[in-house]
């Protein structure tokens, strides 16, 4: 007798009925989905010690308890391995806090998606990228575990496009989400998640409007790199120059080459987020006089009549990663004032 608690649905195996029912259910996203049979649920459930009614969270907007078996019906129909259960399971606990702002972020009328940074061993139990095109075309399991995870705000929290969601331009991202490694064998700095308080395997999960290449072919010392990536986040239509906002956060992606350049000089991480936050700044006479006394009271104007993209040096979030190409770096803005989350894999 079967131990899984969701309703059943009796189809044709077929995947391409299979399909056809999940379009007319509203379960899809437009791409083919791997019919969640009994056997390829249980096949999932088994790499999660939890009861397979066990409630995860409670998912925004629509409040729906995410269990276990809910988590791996939808990680089945993405294609994830099964092996990926811990990391998704530790995925879906980070964007259930309060941090996260879930429902503000299923809601907006931004382009916002769902970025995961992986640290630890599990990066390479799950082959999760980590260089060349670490952030989108390398065939693996990645693709599949970010669709699980947009196919679990889909289905359970409900996130649907001009119903709940009113997001103006909408996102890839909002598909398979982005999710990416960090090289730390090549970092000269302690993982993300072992600097954010989280050692082994960890997952970093954050709201962003999206992925930004920033490209110098012509730095090559410390201080001339770090000019070109602050140069290079400092965008006026960032999350980050919003006034009404009381705080934003940028990952920086540093490819290994940079790294290892930048990180002779700056042997402390916290070093290079302070001098980026330095740079990342832009007259206050860039906006229009109305604009000026909202700055102001919100404490952004500096001595100097400088707006800085973050307030806190600490909001810059530097990781290594990407192909030995160089040349590029890449950030990835945050949306409204989600919080970067940091949870343990497994743990």
């Amino acid at each position: 007798m079967s131990t899984l608690t969701s309703a059943h649905h009796i189809v044709d195996a077929d995947p391409i009925a299979f399909n056809q029912l999940a379009v007319e259910r509203g379960w899809g996203d437009g791409l083919p989905l791997v019919p969640p049979t009994t056997e390829r649920v249980a096949a999932m459930l088994a790499y999660s010690p939890a009861a397979p009614a066990e409630v995860i969270a409670e998912l925004p907007p629509l409040r729906a308890p995410c269990t276990v078996e809910k988590l791996a019906i939808n990680a089945v129909m993405a294609g994830a391995p099964p092996a990926a259960m811990p990391l998704l399971r530790a995925a879906i606990e980070a964007m259930a806090t309060p941090e996260y702002e879930l429902h503000a972020l299923n809601a907006t009328t931004g382009s916002v998606m769902d970025a995961l940074v992986v640290n630890g061993p599990v990066r390479h139990e799950l082959g999760i990228p980590f260089g060349t095109s670490c952030l989108g075309g390398v065939a693996g399991a990645a693709p599949a575990i970010g669709r699980a995870l947009r196919l679990v705000i889909r289905n359970l929290a409900g996130q649907v496009a001009g119903v709940t969601s009113q997001s103006v331009w909408g996102n890839p991202g909002r598909v398979a989400g982005v999710v990416f490694a960090e090289w730390e064998e090549r970092s000269p700095w302690a993982p993300l998640a072992e600097r954010r308080g989280v050692a082994g395997s960890a997952v970093t999960v954050f709201g962003s409007m999206g992925t930004m290449n920033i490209c110098d072919p012509l730095a090559s010392t410390a201080d001339e790199l770090v000019q070109a990536v602050g140069r290079g986040i400092n965008c006026p239509g960032a999350n980050g120059y919003l006034t009404g906002l009381p705080f934003s956060e940028v990952i920086v992606g540093l490819n290994p080459v940079w790294a290892d350049i930048i990180g002779r000089e700056y042997t402390d991480v916290a070093d290079v987020q302070r001098r980026l936050q330095q740079i990342a700044k832009l007259p206050i006479s860039d906006w229009p006089e109305r604009y000026h006394d909202t700055f102001e009271a919100a404490g952004r104007v500096d001595s100097e009549g400088f707006v800085h993209l973050v307030a806190d040096p600490g909001q810059i979030i530097v990781v290594v990663a990407g192909g030995l190409g160089a040349l590029h770096a890449h950030a990835l803005h945050s949306w409204g004032s989600t919080k970067a989350t940091t949870w343990a894999v497994g743990g």
